[in-house]
């Protein structure tokens, strides 16, 4: 084939011995799209990389213009496979160039013919079309070379910076934490509050013992009303594996919330962090309105400590897409 070679690794993690220099974005990428349909793009010209010690026409195959293209399958078969190898498997697409796709296998049979050694049946594949192939330039520029199975609004949204706020039941600390970042977040960079996730920022919320689609308390609501911050609509959420997997920053309210998240998900533990660091943010639940008041005045103050924290510089320079 004239087209690089993508290649199937184990992990998120093992892809840095391929792209030393892989950037946040990337990582960030990786973290929420594998194991799946996601071949990421990237530059490959780093001395350290591993690929430097495949033989050179292995090299030429799947590093065509200093970039290599990276995919963790998700199918148990081929990771075990992986996991017994001590180098990569290449991937490349079932049917020869220009040729409709195939996605079985007496389709990839009737395709290649006696090209193909052997082929292992699994049924029609998952998604019945491509994957997703995104180029992630080291100027944080997207280019989505191919759509496929997620296409480029997903994409983009995949892309965004996202930081979440972890407190009990989601309906008084962390959901005013939640718009208070908002608020600082797009003064920093121009926009409304509404116009964040179009500039790829999601600033989210989510309780550990949280019951889903709750109200937030009146007193949080009121208390942010005269700040001039609307929290009418908020729906309270539980902290599932999703969200925690996708943030980027993860702050709790208390030294206990922060120990439950990390027992649960021990890979976030270098993403999550008590938002008062030494201290715990106390709950307000039952009280006056100026115990909320308080309560915020405290949140607002502490968030100021993690801007540094949140890399803006993350946010994709730009989305392309190859039509």
């Amino acid at each position: 084939t004239d087209n690089p070679i993508a290649l199937a690794i184990r992990s998120a993690e093992q892809a840095l011995d391929y792209a030393p220099r892989m950037t946040t974005l990337a990582k960030r990428l990786a973290r929420r799209c594998w194991p799946g349909p996601v071949t990421l793009v990237m530059d490959d010209d780093h001395p350290d990389s591993v690929l430097r010690q495949l033989p050179q026409e292995v090299q030429q195959a799947v590093c065509q213009n200093e970039t290599v293209g990276l995919r963790v399958p998700a199918h148990t078969l081929i990771l075990d496979v992986l996991k017994l190898m001590a180098g990569p498997l290449v991937l490349t697409s079932a049917n020869r160039a220009d040729e409709p796709e195939t996605v079985t296998g007496d389709e990839v049979a009737a395709a290649l013919g006696d090209d193909v050694d052997m082929i292992l049946d699994d049924g029609r594949c998952q998604f019945g079309q491509p994957s997703s192939v995104v180029r992630v330039g080291n100027d944080n520029r997207l280019t989505i070379l191919r759509a496929g199975v997620l296409g480029g609004p997903m994409l983009r949204r995949l892309s965004s910076l996202m930081v979440l706020f972890v407190c009990t039941g989601n309906t008084c600390r962390s959901p005013m934490a939640e718009i208070l970042m908002k608020q600082r977040i797009a003064e920093r960079l121009g926009c409304t509050l509404d116009e964040l996730e179009d500039r790829g920022v999601l600033v989210m919320s989510a309780g550990i013992a949280a019951m889903a689609g709750g109200r937030c308390a009146t007193e949080a609501a009121l208390v942010m009303r005269d700040r001039g911050l609307d929290l009418s609509t908020h729906e309270s959420q539980p902290l599932t594996e999703r969200l925690v997997r996708f943030a980027d920053l993860i702050l709790t309210m208390t030294r206990g919330h922060r120990e439950a998240v990390v027992a649960q998900w021990p890979s976030s533990a270098n993403r999550t962090f008590v938002l008062g660091q030494e201290r715990d943010v106390a709950d307000p639940i039952g009280g006056p309105r100026d115990l909320y008041a308080g309560c915020a005045a405290e949140i607002d103050g502490l968030l100021m400590n993690w801007f540094d924290r949140i890399d803006l510089n993350s946010i994709p320079t730009a989305v392309e897409e190859v039509q």
